[in-house]
């Protein structure tokens, strides 16, 4: 007698979510690999969420009620890790910048994927002139650094002397131009694989219309990378948002806290022998970048089928398991045709 054991509805999507359905993949070193970077991004996410009721001070506040903090106080009771030479508090700078750095990530990331997308879609489908004049606009964006946009940006929208909003957008902007044509080439290449599949041609056949075969059927197939893209954007937004503020065109401390302005600021302590204003902004930007980063490779190893059959036949599995590993996936979602 064969007992089937059956899944609730909402078990199954929870399996399916994006991390979830990784980490279930994941296997070994790989998945310790992802478990640590999803604990540190998540404890960012955490600070940056809650800082209002974790930071211990405002970002700004120079005062508490035994008077001024002083400046360049060591790691104390009440500051546990100290005070910076303008003589806000270390930890509520450390958990401020947090929510800094997530505002850009939110805004940088989210305009180049709906721009790259939208953009590698209409080029990779319609394709003919439309599609060489973008492809040599991508190209010629990659010639332009990062850093250098930025610092251009921050210029022409504030001055150089930015206020919250002001440094976010700067930084925003300058990461969405550039990391606009990564999103567009990948969707550029899986519109252009996706669109001479069978069920595309049976929905242009039944007479769907342009805009319903790309949105409907085409852009369904062709975003499956994303997730893996966004991961390693999210970490070089992070390091451009510091770069700005650590060459001085970044958020004023009045303003909001910033990691890279805070470690500008520090560069005299360290030869003072004041390591605590520089060593959490900079220890701050090092794990979250790392965490981010552990994610993104992770997920690239569980996007190779080769990588999944090596890892799973070293944790043990059967050669057959590992050898149908290394097969595509044969389910592809089509979308309704009406």
């Amino acid at each position: 007698m064969t007992t089937t054991v059956k899944t609730s509805p909402v078990r199954r999507l929870w399996q399916r979510l994006p991390v979830v359905h990784q980490l279930r993949q994941s296997v070994g070193l790989q998945r310790g690999m992802l478990v640590a970077g999803l604990v540190l991004t998540g404890f960012f996410l955490i600070l940056a969420i809650f800082a209002p009721v974790i930071a211990p001070y405002s970002y700004n506040q120079l005062r508490g009620p035994d008077g001024l903090f002083g400046a360049q106080n060591p790691p104390s009771a009440e500051h546990w890790f100290g005070t910076t030479v303008g003589g806000y508090d270390v930890l509520s700078r450390v958990v401020w910048g947090a929510q800094t750095a997530l505002l850009v990530i939110i805004i940088a990331v989210v305009l180049s994927i709906f721009l790259g997308v939208l953009l590698g879609l209409v080029s990779g489908y319609l394709g003919g002139w439309l599609d060489r004049v973008l492809v040599v606009i991508a190209d010629a964006i990659y010639a332009f650094p990062t850093l250098l946009l930025a610092i251009v940006a921050a210029i022409a929208i504030s001055g150089g002397q930015s206020s919250l909003w002001g440094g976010v957008l700067a930084a925003a902007i300058s990461i969405t131009v550039v990391f606009i044509p990564q999103y567009f080439r990948v969707i550029r290449s899986e519109t252009i694989r996706v669109k001479s599949e069978a069920f595309v041609e049976s929905a242009m056949v039944i007479g769907a219309s342009t805009p319903r075969v790309m949105f409907r059927h085409v852009f369904r197939n062709s975003t499956r990378t994303l997730p893996l893209i966004f991961t390693l954007n999210a970490s070089e937004a992070i390091l451009t948002l510091a770069g700005l503020g650590f060459l001085g065109f970044g958020i004023e401390p009045t303003a909001a806290a910033e990691w890279g302005y805070d470690l500008n600021k520090s560069i005299s302590d360290v030869t003072s022998g004041i390591w605590w204003t520089s060593v959490f902004p900079g220890l701050a930007i090092v794990l979250v970048v790392m965490g981010i980063t552990l994610i993104g490779e992770s997920l690239n190893d569980l996007a190779d089928p080769r990588l999944r059959a090596r890892r799973r036949a070293g944790a043990g599995e059967t050669p057959a398991d590992a050898v149908a590993a290394t097969q595509p996936a044969a389910r592809i979602e089509v979308g309704e045709v009406e």
